[in-house]
């Protein structure tokens, strides 16, 4: 219920009617959202389904958010991750218009600040920890770490287009999104102040 009420739901801003009602296999039950629908876009990111979920989102926040927050500033960080994550929920809205079920978590958001690492920080090694046959820790180039990261978001992102709409499960294209977003604002910055995209430092 709580999802329903300060979750994004694709189609209730893309139809312009809000749920109302929710049926259950506890009966019907009644949603009373207090805030605007547009309002949820934001709302969203502070949700999470579980503790895995909240989680995994700050460990990766915790990895690459302090360095790119340090490079902005507090404030225009701020404001970045906002609207990189609003994009990223925009993403997932026009890839699945009609989905009625709740899009939650600042995987959206974090995802832009990983897209901003990308550009930022590429030669910067991001100790990994690697299991194939052994378990071991490696330092790995951001620029291949992210590279392969926003390709399997991509390629499941392809895969989760013939999926109904109902079925729920991880939010890919607002990775995508907002990854994209993340890495075309630093761009753009970058251009304006005259300085090269790619960053050859650490």
């Amino acid at each position: 219920m709580f999802f329903y009420t300060y979750g994004l739901i694709p189609e209730e801003l893309t139809t312009g009617h809000e749920f109302s009602r929710l049926v259950t296999s506890a009966g019907v039950l009644d949603i009373v959202t207090p805030l605007p629908t547009w309002a949820t876009v934001f709302t969203s990111m502070l949700l999470h389904g579980d503790f895995m979920h909240f989680g995994s989102n700050m460990l990766y926040l915790w990895v690459f958010g302090d360095k790119v927050e340090a490079r902005m500033g507090h404030v225009p960080y701020l404001a970045f991750y906002v609207a990189v994550g609003a994009i990223a929920a925009l993403t997932q809205i026009a890839v699945s218009p009609l989905s009625q079920v709740p899009v939650i978590g600042a995987s959206g958001a974090i995802a832009g600040v990983l897209g901003a690492y990308f550009l930022l920080f590429p030669r910067s090694r991001i100790q990994t920890l690697l299991i194939y046959f052994v378990i071991t820790v490696v330092r790995i180039p951001a620029v291949y770490l992210l590279g392969f990261w926003i390709f399997l978001q991509f390629w499941e992102g392809l895969g989760s287009l013939g999926v109904s709409a109902q079925s729920g499960g991880v939010a890919y294209w607002a990775h995508v999104g907002g990854f994209a977003a993340g890495a075309l604002i630093v761009a753009i910055h970058r251009i304006a102040r005259r300085q090269p995209v790619w960053t050859r430092g650490p």
